[in-house]
């Protein structure tokens, strides 16, 4: 891009983020509400957690006039006595500072398996001052979902780490759903439900991000009063520490779903049900649902609201979906505009200045919300007084469809993954102009940029690219910013490990046909006869697998970086995974065939891949089902509580429901869980194959899945055995052990297959990636003798 089009780029890129600021007065009330000096300390903390007595270092100040309004801004400099003074308009444009000069001026990283932050014995200097400020007013953080899926059983002292994360990485708008049954309790008993009521109505531990939505009730309870309790003094703790920092933490409203004794306790509320949700029977789901013009949807709506304020205060946004997954009872635009009206009024009546925060994940079903209906829904609040996140901007943007959604403020989020899966996967193209795109489309409405993944602890390299669109001025070059990511992760690069990273971010982080990341992983899923097994392949599996190889060929100069030791078992995972592949596909062919020895060889050898990928898991801790089994646990008081919370944990993973209403969706691939459920699957579905073939049976998947639901599955969700929470054995050994094992299953002609015609090449011209220099690496660096590993 020549400097003409970058200023004609940046020129209509800015425009529309002026006249929304102008249009949407309500969101000056969105701002931080702690002192500079708070905020001043805050941050200073934040910097001493991470690099302990070098936090002396750095001079700290947050003044708000350095930067523009409702822009966060940051400016770094050397001192007279070599110190780095960083100022900031608030504790989180501070914490941007600092991380920005930790990962470009001193090569480091803190992400949510590590960090790098070794810092050199003097500082470098800086020889002019850098001012940044960021493009937008808002940077959200979390999925509703996020709260099940990853955070479900977090202490504080996780929580801790993940505040300072979001400060790291620009986050100001977070979502602060924690301890929000503390506050419907309170609410409900006062109106005369019981605490029975309640029981029936909250949904377990690990399940509640789909009670709150109205998706469920009760499934995984009874939710115990210690949860309640707890989790509403922790959110106390969440609150202070997000706003110490300058945070604008959302909080949770009314969305009209009411528990079932609405009946009984108001005689004449008009209710409705609402649909059964993802194959989930009556007796936990199809919610009650208040009509929006009974009074007492206000009623209900401003108490909660009130409550919450009084025993957090607020910020004055909160977070309402009524609609989520589940289609409303009319298409008729006049009863949508009146149940948004219904929503924002209830929070109005509580909270003069409320802005209402919706996810816009509802808008993708496009068979129900055309024009006419979104139009309704998102018009039906004052402009300004609703922000709407279009939830998966990066491979399905809807504000380009429905017109930056008629004037309301919209946040581009990249959703990235569903259910907390471990695969491979990103959209580097997409979200590396994807922003910059909406902020200059015609009469943009767009506020800020967006998480929004249902599960983290994954693919960190797609978190830290997309949250620099923060305060990128245009798009990157991918090649130069990958080999730059490199070195701050690892505080040290080298040929093969650059060539690695270069090799998976043109390949499984380059998904440029609206592939989502779903859990499709073959070996993860309740075996069956009719996978297809190039549906998850977007890419070219031989790049995957020369990635691997560079990894093990750059081991020796990486070997005591923890960053590193999670990479390579992560890369290694992934290729096994894929592996797996070429092993179902002959036990599948021999199945037709009616060929059982070679259906017990290829099963075997799958059985044999997942014992191996459980030893390699084992070899670090991020990859451990104890972590999360213990975590779990740690919140029970009593025997009775601990059991709940580790079914809670153990389901949700696996059977995600009482009959496996969703299983497989949340899967991850940790050792115990790969060991002791998955391969025990597989060594069923082997015999299930035999049987079939000796006895000239069918195949059947409604049969064959209760059978190993009752044989394998249900048994697992309902042990008590305690995984091991350390982790045993080094990674890079392992990996080395079984490159060795499968390197010649990697040439199975299937793999050449694969990935064909499915992964185009954007041009320069959108600044894609480049990668002219490597090509043919997945031929030479494959093939090459092991010896140099």
């Amino acid at each position: 891009m020549g400097i003409l089009q970058m200023w004609m780029f940046l020129l209509v890129a800015c425009l529309p983020l002026v006249a929304a600021d102008m249009a949407f007065a309500h969101l000056k009330n969105l701002k931080a509400k702690t002192s500079p000096a708070v905020q001043e300390q805050a941050s200073r903390d934040l910097i001493a957690r991470l690099i302990k007595e070098r936090a002396s270092d750095f001079d700290v100040h947050v003044n708000e006039s350095v930067g523009p309004a409702d822009r966060d801004t940051f400016q770094l400099s050397s001192t007279a006595d070599e110190k780095i003074r960083i100022v900031g308009t608030t504790g989180v444009a501070v914490a941007m500072g600092f991380y920005h000069y930790l990962k470009y001026y001193c090569n480091g990283q803190r992400t949510w398996a590590g960090q790098q932050t070794e810092l050199p014995p003097t500082l470098p200097v800086i020889n002019s001052t850098v001012t940044i400020t960021t493009n937008d007013k808002f940077r959200y953080y979390q999925n509703v979902c996020t709260l099940s899926y990853s955070m479900a059983f977090w202490q504080w002292d996780r929580w801790e780490q993940e505040i300072d994360w979001m400060a790291l990485h620009g986050i100001n708008l977070p979502l602060a759903f924690i301890g929000q049954e503390a506050i419907f309790q309170t609410v409900y008993l006062s109106l005369g439900f019981t605490q029975a009521d309640l029981n029936e109505f909250f949904a377990g531990p690990a399940f509640l991000a789909w009670g709150r939505m109205g998706n469920l009730r009760g499934w995984g309870g009874t939710l115990p009063q210690m949860w309640i309790t707890n989790k509403l003094l922790l959110q106390h703790q969440i609150l202070e520490r997000m706003r110490s920092l300058g945070m604008i933490p959302v909080l949770p409203a009314f969305a009209g779903h009411v528990p079932s004794a609405i009946t009984r306790v108001f005689p004449q509320a008009n209710v409705t049900r609402s649909p059964l949700w993802s194959h989930f029977n009556s007796t936990y789901s199809a919610n009650y649902l208040l009509n929006f013009q009974d009074p007492l949807f206000i009623k209900i709506g401003k108490l909660i609201i009130e409550t919450m304020r009084n025993e957090f205060g607020t910020d004055h946004i909160y977070n309402s979906d009524t609609f989520n997954e589940m289609e409303p009872a009319s298409k008729d635009p006049q009863y949508l505009s009146a149940s948004g009206s219904a929503v924002f009024n209830a929070m109005l009546a509580g909270d003069p200045k409320a802005v209402w925060l919706m996810q816009g994940w509802l808008f993708l079903d496009s068979s129900f919300w055309q024009p006419a209906q979104v139009k309704a829904l998102v018009t039906s609040v004052p402009k300004g007084r609703m922000i709407i996140l279009d939830l998966a901007s990066e491979t399905s943007p809807v504000y380009q469809k429905h017109e930056s959604f008629y004037g309301q403020p919209f946040i581009w989020c990249m959703l990235h993954n569903f259910g907390g899966t471990n695969e491979l996967y990103g959209t580097v193209n997409s979200i590396n102009n994807g922003p910059f795109t909406a902020r200059a489309f015609p009469n943009s409405t767009m506020i800020g940029i967006g998480l929004t993944p249902e599960g983290i602890n994954q693919n960190e390299v797609m978190y830290e690219f997309m949250m620099e669109n923060s305060w990128r001025t245009a798009p990157r070059d991918l090649q130069q910013w990958t080999e730059l990511f490199v070195r701050q992760r690892y505080g040290y690069s080298n040929a093969a490990v650059n060539t690695a990273w270069n090799l998976l971010m043109r390949s499984v982080y380059n998904a440029t046909d609206s592939h989502r990341d779903h859990n499709t992983v073959v070996v993860f899923r309740r075996p069956d006869v009719h996978y297809n097994v190039p549906q998850d392949i977007w890419y070219t599996p031989q790049d995957l697998f020369a990635a691997w190889h560079n990894f093990l060929t750059a081991a020796h100069d990486l070997q005591g970086s923890e960053l590193f030791h999670y990479d390579i078992t992560d890369v290694t995972r992934n290729s096994l995974q894929l592996v797996a592949l070429s092993f179902y596909q002959k036990m599948i062919d021999a199945y037709n065939s009616k060929n059982i020895d070679v259906v017990l060889q290829a099963g075997a050898n799958i059985t044999d891949l997942l014992a191996d990928l459980d030893h390699l898991l084992s070899s670090n801790e991020r990859f451990l089902v104890g972590r999360w089994i213990a975590d779990a646990r740690s919140w029970g008081t009593d025997a009775k509580e601990t059991a709940l919370l580790e079914y809670n944990a153990r389901n949700q993973i696996t059977l995600w429901g009482p009959n496996g209403e969703i299983h497989d969706y949340a899967s991850k691939q940790w050792a115990g869980v790969t060991a002791d459920y998955y391969k025990p699957r597989w060594e069923f579905f082997t015999q299930w194959l035999v049987q079939l073939i000796k006895n000239g049976t069918r195949w059947n998947t409604a049969t064959f899945g209760e059978n190993i639901m009752t044989a394998v599955e249900t048994p697992w969700t309902l042990q008590s055995y305690q995984y091991p929470t350390e982790a045993i054995g080094n990674p890079i050994d392992i990996a080395r052990t079984l490159f060795v094992k499968y390197q010649p299953v990697t040439r199975d002609p299937l793999f050449a297959k694969l990935g064909k015609g499915q992964r185009s090449r954007p041009s320069r011209k959108d600044h894609s990636l480049n990668f002219s220099k490597y090509s043919g690496l997945h031929a030479v660096d494959h093939d090459r003798s092991f010896k140099n590993i």
